[in-house]
């Protein structure tokens, strides 16, 4: 049963992965509260070459409502300023003496909704990708079953251990996306 349970752990690692890009894809959703990965996208000019925001400044949450960014390089506060605002993320930077301040703004009831449907959306997308890992994971099993290195209960077993697996890993994406849309949805 060794060659089984080599698919069924690389079948868990990549679940594991597809629900850390779930969570990596959900922290860029803002839900009106301030959070350092909302500027993870953002790329800063940086003597020539764009350069993520946390790269070359420390991005802190001063408040729910407020991040702070300090350059490590005062001649950087209008860089990531503009960077900030050309995002397209629906905030926008002031520039201070010594900071970049990003207030958060509340969201409205209409905008949680679209939100709540964008987290829905990214959320079945990720079940796709597990659905998917079961369809590799069932061709690997059937395999080692044609091939001789497993017997067919062995194989029925396994494919079991597999749905087991992908249903465990669908129920994890179920139970983050429910985290996610009671956080957009809270006032």
């Amino acid at each position: 049963m060794g060659m089984a349970e080599d698919v069924i752990s690389d079948l868990r690692g990549r679940i594991g992965k597809t629900l850390d890009d779930l969570r990596r894809d959900l922290a860029k959703v803002r839900t009106g509260r301030a959070n350092p990965q909302l500027l993870d996208s953002v790329r800063v000019d940086y003597y020539g070459t764009p350069t993520p925001l946390n790269q070359v400044a420390n991005v802190t949450v001063a408040d729910p409502r407020l991040i702070v960014i300090k350059p490590w390089e005062k001649s950087m506060i209008q860089t990531i300023e503009k960077a900030i605002n050309a995002a397209g993320l629906g905030i926008n930077a002031l520039p201070d003496a010594e900071v970049v301040r990003v207030p958060i703004p509340a969201l409205t009831e209409e905008r949680r909704k679209e939100f709540v449907k964008i987290v829905k959306q990214k959320g079945e997308e990720h079940k796709i990708a597990i659905r998917n890992e079961r369809r590799d994971a069932k061709e690997m099993v059937e395999e080692l079953v044609k091939g001789g290195e497993l017997t067919e209960d062995e194989g029925k077993k396994a494919l079991e251990r597999v749905q087991a697996e992908v249903d465990a890993g669908i129920k994890k994406v179920d139970d983050t996306i429910a985290g996610k849309e009671k956080d957009l949805m809270q006032v």
